[in-house]
């Protein structure tokens, strides 16, 4: 660099002594030919006045040389300053490139150290990575173990399976022939006129007796509305009869729960002390505590006596849409609500005792015969299985392509009704969840995520209410309609059966109760 610097410096001072040396030479020259030319010029122009003109042309010419010159002068004097200012300019340039390197250097050693950095961590990840390919490896077998283990024990647990169907079959042929052997004698001691037996079994009780066997009488098919009665501001979502009575209970919209008599019509109690709309309803097998589900996020638990509140079960963080009580304990309880949750809770103790968390919100719940599982409805149109000790999923099964509405159980605990908003009421047999029929009008229309649809106490008929208010009851039997109430000039929310076998009764968004016989 300081080589061209030089160089540079070298040309410039050429260019300037070159300009001086050819300004000398012109002014050497323009004296020489004024001396040369001088003496002959006075000379001649004294005596010959002829020649003046020719001499001024020449001294013309002279001049307009030397005027040439002087521009000659001027434009080497321009391009001189031009190349100063560009050698300056380069010279800067220069200085900055020069001044660039020490820092260019340094980024250069920096590379450098990182390049080694990465190279060793590259050879520390390359060990790593042999080390996981190796455990992979042993993994994989691990799997394989795992996975031939799982295939044998699946085998296994179906031939279980098939042998446990197979006694089950055994058992419902020899159930069968009981209850044949039984209508049989049945038969013949209402033949012979003993009033006694009939009077405990009139009007569809279903009674137990000290053997423990159950009797089931046919249900009245509903015709006619006896009573029309406006229980609700705001609307009615949950009905549920107390077991083996005629009694009504009833939730609605203006966060109260009312007990009604279903031969009068008239409100025998009022229940109060709930902080939102009740969305569902369940009552405990000894008919002493009404349960109800809330939108305050809260379930509420009555004394069905006295009125009073007895637990506020609190836990939910939304609101909860279905509640059930088992049919083998009055202590134990499930709730969903929606914040993706199903949690039982301890009647006696008064607090939550498992939570099932679950990708599909939940609208309907109940208990299997025997307590110790749930059957659950979804949004997304499945019906599963849990068991509430565990949280365990046990089964499931796309039981609608819309959001499951409604689940109830069979009094013999063999069939579970569900309902969707696919407008189809679908009968499950509880053993193998798989759908034996199906029930389906067309003017039949189901109101929204909560509306509740019934079996009948004999497991004869369902019911089930529509959009347009009208109610649609089926035969089991043979899928037919039956009977079509029309007494709602609001959408049917919920339908629910008296296991006395009549009366049934329906409650609209109108919060308006319906009970036919």
């Amino acid at each position: 660099m300081i080589i061209n610097n030089i160089i540079i410096m070298s040309d410039e001072e050429i260019a300037i002594q070159a300009i001086k040396h050819a300004l000398m030479a012109l002014r050497k020259r323009h004296l020489l030919e004024e001396g040369a030319h001088g003496p002959a010029f006075v000379a001649l122009s004294k005596p010959i006045a002829s020649q003046s003109s020719e001499w001024k042309d020449k001294a013309e010419n002279l001049e307009l040389e030397l005027q040439q010159c002087y521009k000659a002068q001027a434009r080497l004097s321009e391009q001189l300053v031009v190349e100063v200012a560009e050698s300056r300019a380069a010279k800067s340039l220069v200085q900055e490139k020069e001044a660039l390197i020490p820092s260019l250097e340094h980024d250069l050693s920096q590379a450098r150290d990182e390049c080694s950095r990465l190279a060793a961590l590259l050879e520390e990840k390359t060990k790593a990575l042999e080390l996981l390919i190796g455990e992979n490896k042993d993994i994989r077998s691990q799997y394989e173990e795992m996975r031939t283990r799982a295939i044998n024990a699946e085998t296994e647990n179906k031939t279980l399976v098939d042998r446990w169907m197979l006694q089950k079959m055994q058992d419902a042929e020899r159930l069968n022939e009981a209850n044949a052997l039984y209508e049989d004698m049945l038969g013949k001691l209402k033949a012979s006129g003993l009033e006694q037996l009939a009077r405990q079994q009139v009007d569809g009780v279903v009674r137990q007796s000290e053997e423990g066997a159950e009797y089931y009488v046919e249900s009245v098919i509903p015709k006619t509305c006896k009573h029309r009665i406006p229980a609700h501001e705001g609307g009615c979502a949950s009905i549920v009869f107390e077991n083996s009575s005629g009694k009504l209970v009833s939730g609605g919209q203006d966060h109260t729960v009312k007990m009604w008599d279903s031969t009068t019509g008239r409100l025998t109690q009022t229940y109060n002390g709930c902080l939102g709309s009740v969305l569902d309803l369940s009552i405990t097998h000894d008919n002493r505590c009404i349960i109800a589900a809330s939108s305050s996020n809260n379930l509420y638990v009555w004394d069905a006596n006295s009125g009073r509140v007895r637990h506020t079960l609190t836990g939910h963080k939304d609101k909860v849409c279905a509640v059930d009580v088992s049919r083998s304990s009055v202590r134990h309880v499930v709730s969903s609500g929606y914040d993706r949750t199903i949690k039982v809770w301890d009647l006696n103790k008064g607090y939550c005792v498992n939570t099932i968390m679950f990708p599909s919100n939940c609208n309907a719940l109940s208990f299997s015969p025997d307590g110790q599982t749930i059957f659950s409805g979804h949004v997304d149109g499945h019906l599963r299985l849990w068991d509430i000790q565990t949280g365990k999923l046990l089964s499931e099964v796309a039981a609608h392509s819309l959001a499951v509405t409604s689940i109830s159980l069979s009094r013999n605990g063999n069939t579970i009704l569900t309902s969707g908003r696919d407008n189809l009421h679908n009968l499950f047999d509880t053993r193998t969840l798989e759908v034996w029929r199906t029930l389906r009008a067309s003017e039949n229309r189901v109101a929204s995520n909560w509306s509740r649809s019934c079996i009948s106490a004999d497991n004869n008929y369902v019911a089930a209410g529509s959009v347009d208010g009208s109610v649609h009851v089926w035969s089991i039997s043979n899928g037919n309609i039956v009977s079509t109430l029309k007494e709602h000039t609001g959408s049917v929310l919920c339908c629910s059966w008296s296991g006395l076998g009549k009366p049934i009764a329906t409650s609209d968004r109108n919060g308006v109760i319906c009970m036919w016989t």
